[in-house]
């Protein structure tokens, strides 16, 4: 709701601006620059801005200079769009920047008399447009950490779900339920997608919003946590995979070692709540490191030695996506690595010593 009513503000008064302050009779084309630079999505809104101007800027040069020469017609326009496109990929090659510069010269090959200088206008209300959208941000910004944690929220959720699923199908040795897991962890790519866009988004807010400047820091902690996250998807379908071949194989699986994944998906929601948690609201980043270490004391090579080749990746995955969720919780990677038990006679990284 509130990009939308970031967006309908921006458009309306843009166009005051342009119209009744600037004094361009007709100035269209101000409220069309304040949506775009703003959009639904908050990322890269500054960068839209500048994109927006540089296409204007290149379609209008462009059309300028060639229709005074070759006239209008439909390989004139022909020609415009594709030079004044071919421009705007040599200078940035975005979208933005590209689509603006060929509707740009469209309307110089189309509508503007040679010599007309309503191209100018255009350029001016795109600059309006712009400035507009920037300055709706800074009076009506979204909360510039709320979307990205609750995104951060919906993967550690399925992250969760997808273990418990997996300890099931390899408790009941139901490859279908593994397979069904496997499933919805290779659909959560478009999830993580959205966590660094709304991160990227969240960025730009907490810049231009005094009243958010403050968030800075907490945002930045968040931010810390995208690589770890993705890390700990992508561990999460390599376990998954994993363990479907340890089920097809028929491998023996020690029953403790269910446990361990079982108990590793109930961690993992305890981060969760502590991703969504408000500061000061519990759980805090202490506490889900102390029920991850109680997970990672149980992850021994004593699991699975002697057994199949499976059975030793489903716990290599499992002590990964320890590390993974140690460091969403606030360790360094290798204080993480020092709460695993060690399954080599010298650990590069030496375990912590144990109460």
């Amino acid at each position: 709701m509130i990009p939308i009513i970031q967006c309908a503000t921006a458009a309306g008064l843009s166009w005051w601006i342009a119209k009744d302050v600037v004094g361009n009779p007709q100035p269209f084309f101000a409220p069309i620059a304040a949506v775009v630079s703003l959009g639904l999505t908050l990322a890269t809104r500054v960068r839209r801005v500048f994109e927006l101007l540089a296409g204007v800027s290149v379609g209008i040069g462009v059309g300028s200079l060639l229709i005074g020469v070759i006239g209008t017609g439909p390989w004139q326009i022909a020609m415009v769009v594709g030079l004044a496109m071919a421009v705007a990929v040599l200078v940035d090659g975005g979208p933005v920047i590209t689509m603006q510069a060929a509707t740009s010269g469209v309307l110089v090959a189309t509508l503007l008399p040679p010599g007309d200088d309503a191209g100018l206008s255009r350029v001016i209300d795109a600059l309006i447009g712009g400035a507009v959208g920037v300055l709706v941000v800074a009076i009506l910004p979204t909360h510039p950490v709320r979307r990205a944690r609750r995104d951060a929220g919906a993967i550690l959720a399925e992250v969760v779900a997808v273990l418990r699923q997996v300890a099931r199908g390899l408790e009941t040795g139901d490859a279908s339920v593994i397979e069904e897991a496997l499933r919805r962890a290779r659909a959560t790519q478009p999830g993580i997608d959205q966590l660094r866009s709304d991160l990227k988004g969240g960025h730009d807010i907490s810049r231009l919003a005094p009243v958010y400047w403050g968030s800075r820091s907490r945002l930045d902690r968040l931010a810390a946590t995208a690589d770890p996250i993705d890390a700990a998807v992508r561990n999460t379908r390599v376990l998954a995979r994993r363990a479907l071949t340890l089920v097809l194989d028929g491998e023996r699986l020690d029953p403790a070692m269910v446990d361990l994944v079982r108990e590793l998906a109930m961690a993992a929601g305890v981060v969760r709540q502590m991703v969504l948690a408000a500061p000061g609201e519990h759980p805090d980043e202490a506490e889900a490191a102390r029920r991850l270490r109680t997970v990672a004391r149980r992850a021994r090579f004593e699991l699975v030695s002697g057994r199949g080749l499976s059975s030793g990746g489903v716990l290599a995955q499992v002590r990964s996506i320890l590390v993974d969720l140690f460091q969403v919780s606030g360790l360094q990677r290798v204080s993480a690595l020092a709460t695993l038990p060690p399954t080599v006679e010298h650990p590069a990284v030496p375990p912590e010593d144990e109460d």
